[in-house]
């Protein structure tokens, strides 16, 4: 009786759930092949930080999700019975679930899967509206509850949010339908329970724990693993960094080298780790200098050029977290594509009072496979395999 109850508890331990996530066009790849890139720059001014700060947004006049305008990574879900299928981004840097519905009329919506309520039998209406800001502009709509289907895991009673209006005409384009968040439920809109801590309460997945894998080249490959850690994905062991903040996936940075010397953070910084992010970005002035070391001049599409043969003759840049060294080698910070390389890292104006943020996104993540641990509140990085 003993072992069979051993033998089950070591069935559960290796209890998890993998989505896999597909690289596709971004949108700003989109709209540069449809020619509308530099119509878009000229109208909108990108600034990563407003999506942490609503303070920040309201400095500029962005519309929303432009933060997403480099993502390339996306899963599929399934809401409702029987399930309708949706394209995702998994953001750790937000807490909300939404999706396009058939009551959105703006044009970005009917491009997109719209959810239709009237096709599930399990979707339960609610009286309770929903906007989340992703800039000045929002995504405005209802909340509903209904069953979501996420890597095998069957995710009953989620509130989630069935957009009514999206404004922006250039989200026509986007490679997406929606966004499920995967940061704490304190920033979550209207209150609503994030996926992750819906699916951990009903007991579905054995370690209050998910991790995210992502690929450099391929395609295929990349994976959010919900409830344990696949130790294929990386090499060595973890190591684990308290978080500084329950919101976002927020850590302590203690500075930022180039061969040994000091180029940003120099009293240690706050950094978010998020997936929703494509670039690695940080605070305007220190980001121009490490374009400037880097040799990033601006390109008629905004972009920071840089020349592809740098990739061999530039030295790695180094965050040091937790008294531990990631390393970045020039082949992460600069991204390749055919119509040439350019600088991973982006600038972001912040409000003064939050002192220096950065954000480690996707740039940083395909290097380390991370762990985000909702248990012990703590971030596991270790070098990918």
């Amino acid at each position: 009786m003993k072992w069979l109850l051993l033998l089950s508890l070591v069935a559960l331990s290796e209890c998890f759930f993998k989505v896999p996530l597909i690289k596709k066009k971004s949108l700003k790849q989109a709209l540069k092949e449809h020619g509308l890139l530099e119509e878009f720059l000229k109208t909108h001014n990108l600034n990563p930080a407003s999506k942490y700060f609503n303070g920040a947004a309201s400095m500029v006049a962005t519309q929303p999700l432009e933060n997403y305008m480099d993502m390339e990574y996306f899963g599929t879900i399934g809401i409702g019975t029987p399930p309708q299928e949706f394209t995702v981004i998994f953001d750790t840097g937000s807490s909300n679930l939404w999706v396009p519905s058939v009551y959105c009329s703006s044009p970005a919506c009917s491009n997109h899967n719209r959810f239709n309520p009237q096709q599930s039998s399990t979707y339960q209406g609610t009286s309770q509206t929903l906007s989340v800001a992703y800039g000045t502009g929002s995504m405005t709509g209802i909340l509903g509850y209904d069953t979501v289907q996420v890597g095998g895991i069957s995710d009953t009673n989620q509130i989630f949010g069935l957009s009514e209006t999206e404004p922006g005409s250039f989200l026509y384009y986007a490679p997406f339908d929606g966004i499920l968040g995967l940061a704490y439920p304190s920033i979550a809109s209207s209150g609503a329970t994030p996926v992750f801590d819906n699916i951990w309460n009903q007991g579905l997945i054995s370690q209050d724990l998910f991790s995210v894998y992502l690929s450099s080249n391929d395609q295929s490959g990349s994976v959010v693993i919900f409830g344990g850690i696949d130790s294929s994905y990386f090499t060595g062991n973890l190591n684990w960094v308290p978080l500084s903040s329950e919101t976002y996936w927020q850590i302590t940075v203690d500075s930022i080298t180039m061969n040994g010397e000091i180029i940003a953070c120099g009293g240690s910084c706050q950094a978010i780790v998020d997936t929703g992010t494509s670039m690695l970005a940080g605070p305007t002035n220190a980001i121009a200098n490490i374009q400037g070391y880097i040799g990033a001049s601006q390109n008629a599409n905004g972009e920071m050029a840089v020349s592809c043969s740098a990739i061999n003759s530039l030295p790695n840049i180094v965050f040091t977290i937790n008294g531990i060294q990631y390393p970045l080698p020039p082949s992460a910070y600069i991204l390749q594509s055919q119509q040439g390389c350019t600088s991973g890292f982006q600038g972001m104006n912040l409000p003064t009072s939050s002192g220096e943020l950065w954000i480690l996104g996707d740039v940083f993540i395909r290097q380390y496979f991370t762990v985000f641990d909702r248990g012990n509140n703590q971030v596991g990085l270790a070098p990918v395999a």
